[in-house]
């Protein structure tokens, strides 16, 4: 799965600018139409966007360029990091439940549910059975949110181990990134081959046709961004029509912008 991803694509500056300007303008409408604030006023169905990769993939920097567009009250950005001891005292998923949208509403995660087969799986947080029966109680819980109407959109970004290397390099040359690189960074680089075998395994058991999994070529980061959003509106569109909703025409006259 991972290891039939095409890491050698790319985007020049210039492609990326020019795709991003129109992606985020769409994103925008699609946005807006989704809030009742455009095109027939109906409020839309809940967006949720989750985020997964490898350590330095860039999922901050499609993030980043995710949410740009739009006015800071029209999206809420959630990030997970390890439960605390209070929420591991609940059942996994119970602590997610806050940062999900209603209907009309958007929510992007920086990580999700999915560390229960993930990282509590690779350093044994979680037992066997536990991690091993996540699968189906994922599958069950984004069935249900897609059943009261949620699009859900799932994204693994896939960096190689030498480019993450370089990345960590990096980052811990720069002051200003130099707070992101961790000594579990480290560590987790040591286990990535127990960690491929963990992702390929959560997508196979864990991938529907009502919420794939998008595996995003992240070695590029330009490529990763545009790839990215391009896929949030198409899921968006493909979501509204399912539902019998109005789907807008793309804007045709987009000027250069920097949002």
């Amino acid at each position: 799965m991972l290891s039939a991803l095409d890491l050698s694509v790319r985007l020049t500056a210039k492609e990326e600018g020019a795709r991003l300007v129109r992606v985020q303008a769409q994103l925008l409408q699609l946005r807006l139409v989704l809030g009742g604030l455009m095109g027939e006023q109906q409020i839309g169905p809940p967006v949720c966007v989750l985020f997964e990769g490898w350590d330095a993939s860039g999922k901050g920097g499609c993030i980043k360029r995710l949410v740009a567009p739009m006015d800071p009250r029209h999206v809420r950005v959630a990030q997970f990091a390890a439960p605390t001891y209070d929420e591991k005292r609940h059942h996994f998923l119970w602590r997610f439940w806050p940062a999900l949208p209603g209907w009309g509403g958007m929510a992007v995660l920086d990580r999700s549910w999915y560390g229960r087969v993930l990282v509590e799986r690779v350093e044994g947080f979680a037992s066997e059975e536990s991690w091993s029966r996540a699968y189906q109680e994922i599958a069950e819980f984004e069935s249900t949110l897609i059943a009261e109407g949620m699009i859900v959109i799932k994204f693994w970004l896939h960096l190689s181990s030498a480019e993450q290397l370089r990345r960590f390099e990096a980052r811990q040359k720069d002051p200003l990134k130099a707070w992101k690189l961790t000594a579990e960074d480290w560590r987790n680089r040591k286990k990535r081959k127990a960690y491929s075998a963990a992702v390929d395994t959560m997508v196979e058991r864990t991938s529907t046709p009502q919420a794939p999994w998008h595996l995003i070529e992240a070695e590029d980061k330009r490529w990763a961004r545009v790839k990215v959003l391009e896929t949030v509106c198409r899921a968006i569109e493909e979501g509204l029509v399912q539902r019998g909703m109005f789907v807008p025409t793309p804007p045709k006259d987009v000027r250069h912008k920097r949002w």
